[in-house]
Formats: C-alpha cells, sequence, structure tokens
C-alpha cells in the first residue's frame, strides 16, 4: 500500500503562496536522471524551473 505525503506549507495565513517544483536533470556522463525538488514562492516558479535559483 502506497505512502500519502502530505505537506503542510501554511505560515500564518501564507501556505498559497508557495508552491513545490519539481525539475529533472540528465547527467551528460551516465545519461542517467535525477530530480530536484524545491519549495518557492510563486513570483519565482519560472527563475527555479529556468536553474536560475
Amino acid at each position: 500500500m502506497a505512502k500519502k505525503v502530505v505537506a503542510t506549507l501554511k505560515v500564518a495565513g501564507k501556505g498559497k503562496d508557495f508552491s513545490k517544483v519539481i525539475t529533472m536533470n540528465k547527467s551528460p556522463r551516465t545519461g542517467a536522471y535525477s530530480f530536484k525538488e524545491q519549495i518557492v514562492a510563486n513570483d519565482f516558479i519560472k527563475d527555479a524551473i529556468a536553474g536560475k535559483l
């Protein structure tokens, strides 16, 4: 049976101001994929996806 992951991002009613961003990176040496998870403010989502954060 799978576990359910519950993340609480609430900080005094500001929980909707943040999002979880998961990016996929491919290793040039081995060709394997790795995943990077970040919790960022909604204003910086495009920067996080572009790899600037």
